[in-house]
């Protein structure tokens, strides 16, 4: 029974692309280790940007401190 799960920032991604993820990866499961596809299970736990850090920031910050450099 294969478990896996996927950790992401909510940022602009939509419940289509989510269910293509949770679609792609159970078929990468089926296709290269040959697991049932009732039996995969896949989660996809959004996580708050303030929540996560990066290079010392929160992702929140690193992501503001790219933007001002790209002006």
């Amino acid at each position: 029974m294969p478990f896996v799960s996927v950790r992401i920032t909510p940022d602009g991604v939509t419940r289509e692309q989510k269910a293509q993820v949770i679609v792609e990866i159970t078929e990468t499961l089926e296709r290269v280790l040959h697991k049932r596809p009732d039996l995969t299970h896949i989660v996809i736990e959004e996580v708050d940007s303030d929540n996560w850090g990066y290079a010392g920031l929160t992702t929140t910050e690193y992501r503001r401190q790219l933007t001002e450099k790209q002006s």
